[in-house]
């Protein structure tokens, strides 16, 4: 199993969820987070002065699926998210020990469906 992060530009979350539906990833959990990559902070106004914020909004997408899912998976985030813009985003993906549905008791595999 692989946990796959993807942090997106908020304006694409529809376009990524509706991605991994058709792909078949079943849950999905969704943070609104702030930070900055090669793109830093881009020059705003307010009231009159410019100032540059030192945070972006950015989405944070997590996502744990079986490992034959993965390529599929960061395939469809990938397409979903691509701006021509800086700072369209990352995606990492990470190995997971085990997964535990709580209210089953099922463990790896059989958690996830």
């Amino acid at each position: 199993m692989k946990k796959v992060e993807a942090i997106i530009k908020p304006f694409k979350l529809d376009d990524v969820k509706d991605a991994l539906l058709e792909v078949g990833v079943e849950g999905m959990t969704i943070t609104e987070v702030r930070g900055f990559g090669r793109q830093k902070g881009r020059v705003e106004i307010y009231r009159g002065a410019e100032f540059v914020p030192e945070f972006l909004t950015k989405t944070k997408l997590e996502v744990v699926v079986d490992d034959p899912l993965v390529e599929k998976v960061v395939e469809a985030i990938s397409n979903a998210a691509k701006t021509e813009d800086v700072g369209a985003g990352k995606i990492f993906v990470s190995p997971v020990d085990d997964v535990l549905r709580i209210r089953t008791g099922e463990h790896g595999k059989d958690a996830l469906h």
